[in-house]
Order: structure tokens, then C-alpha cells, then sequence
């Protein structure tokens, strides 16, 4: 559980240094506009937000309230996989070295 932790703190640590980088350095609606008039942009979009779609699936399975699932799974749409580094960093650590909580959350 400590190599899990380990991934999911150095990807939220990547992400947030990438996501920084890209508010301050880039122009959103300008490369946005850029990358979807190309086939492979919209490929990779489309791959990125089916990954996104599946992880949300997990998250409301885990969560089984509707509130925090919705929470999550709107962080998720927004800030991509920074929201799933952060679920899971949290996931691993109340889950307390159990693996089947780690999965199942409050349905273990």
C-alpha cells in the first residue's frame, strides 16, 4: 500500500505542478480551439474523458451516497485526473491497509 501511496502522491504532485504550468503559461480557449481541429486532439480528448468516465464510475460505486459522488465527479470533468491522484491518495489512506476498503469504500 506504501508503492500506492507513493504513485498517487507523486502523480498529484505532477498534475498540480502541470496544471499550474498550463493556467500561468498557456491560453486555454486558444489552444483548446487548436487541438480539436485536429483529428488526434480530438482522439485524445475523447480517450482522456472516457478514462475520466470510468474512474467516476468507481468513485460513485465507492462513495454510495449521491452527494460526494456528484462532488467528485465534477472535480473530475474539471481538473482530470489531479481530482483522481486525490481520491485515490485519500482512498489509500482511510482505508487503512485494507485493500477491500480501498475498493469498495463504504460498501466493504
Amino acid at each position: 500500500m506504501k508503492i500506492a501511496k507513493g504513485i498517487a502522491l507523486a502523480g498529484l504532485l505532477a498534475m498540480t505542478g502541470i496544471l499550474i504550468y498550463g493556467f500561468t503559461a498557456g491560453d486555454f480557449s486558444a489552444e483548446g480551439t487548436r487541438l480539436l481541429a485536429m483529428p488526434w486532439g480530438v482522439v485524445s480528448l475523447v480517450d482522456l474523458y472516457v478514462g475520466f468516465a470510468l474512474f467516476s464510475c468507481w468513485i460513485a460505486f465507492r462513495e454510495k451516497a449521491l452527494l460526494p459522488s456528484i462532488f467528485w465527479i465534477i472535480l473530475m470533468m474539471a481538473l482530470g485526473f489531479w481530482t483522481g491522484a486525490l481520491y485515490t491518495l485519500i482512498s489509500l489512506q482511510t482505508s487503512r491497509g485494507d485493500w477491500k476498503r480501498f475498493w469498495y469504500g463504504k460498501r466493504a
